[in-house]
């Protein structure tokens, strides 16, 4: 019927008040750092696709081989159907120049991509290389796709 004290200083018994049982903990908890890391991860999984992907054009497959290139290049894309793609956002013909004025900031000396579809008449990709040129910008290239063997 009598309450067992234990002498103080030990462990166990009663705790005095205001006084930790255990020192304070100096690590970092990386459990909620891991599960932060792991979002991060699958967010960035699933935009990464997204940010390369552009017109889908049916390019000619040829045996050049690729051009290494540091910065985005600016890229004309002309579809299946004609219609014509500046940075992958559509455009009118009539507006062609004056998008593509402000799409290249090193003005004429910026090289040009032209990226037409297999399926496309060439005299639209003729058409659309020729107000190119003529508006002054003179590194204009035609990509193509490499043959697969």
């Amino acid at each position: 019927m009598g309450a067992s004290v234990s002498a103080p200083g030990r462990k166990g018994g009663r705790r005095r008040r205001g006084v930790p049982r255990y020192g304070a903990m100096a690590e970092i908890n990386m459990t909620p750092f891991i599960d932060v890391m792991l979002v991060l991860l699958i967010i960035f999984m699933v935009a990464a696709p997204l940010l390369a992907t552009g017109v889908a054009v049916d390019l000619p497959q040829t045996k050049a081989g690729q051009l290494n290139i540091d910065q985005k290049p600016v890229s004309i894309a002309i579809d299946d159907k004609g219609q014509i793609f500046l940075m992958d956002q559509p455009v009118e013909v009539a507006q062609l120049l004056d998008k593509l004025k402000e799409a290249a900031k090193q003005g004429f000396d910026e090289r040009i991509y032209v990226r037409g579809s297999k399926a496309v008449n060439y005299g639209r990709v003729a058409e659309v290389m020729s107000l190119v040129t003529t508006a002054g910008y003179k590194k204009v290239a035609l990509v193509t796709e490499q043959e697969k063997k």
